[in-house]
């Protein structure tokens, strides 16, 4: 894969995780507002998921995306070195179909 349709893949998955961050950071205060707001028994809750269930889905996907973006930056690292779509591993090149199914894949198949 050339440079500039693997800089183009990973800036739109960079893109794609901080829209991710912003949304789970605004759900995020969203539900403390609530709380907040509601006198409710957050444990005993009949109508539903608890507030504190709510937080931890919203802090797991805020992990994950951060995650994300922590793996797109280090492939735009790459790209920069000259070292994107070489195999960590092994050292040989990581099949184009690999690298478009997976921009930040850093190992080929065999090394996967």
């Amino acid at each position: 894969m050339d440079d500039e349709r693997a800089r183009e893949l990973l800036e739109a998955l960079r893109a794609d995780a901080l829209g991710r961050l912003t949304g789970v950071g605004d759900a995020h205060q969203d539900v403390v507002d609530a709380a907040r707001d509601a006198n409710v028994d957050d444990e005993h809750d009949p109508e539903g998921a608890t507030i504190a269930f709510e937080r931890a889905q919203l802090d797991a996907l805020g992990a994950a995306a951060s995650r994300r973006l922590v793996e797109v930056d280090a492939a735009l690292a790459r790209v920069a070195a000259g070292t994107y779509g070489t195999c960590a591993v092994g050292g040989e090149p990581i099949d184009d179909a690999r690298l478009e199914a997976r921009p930040t894949a850093t190992t080929c198949v065999e090394h996967s």
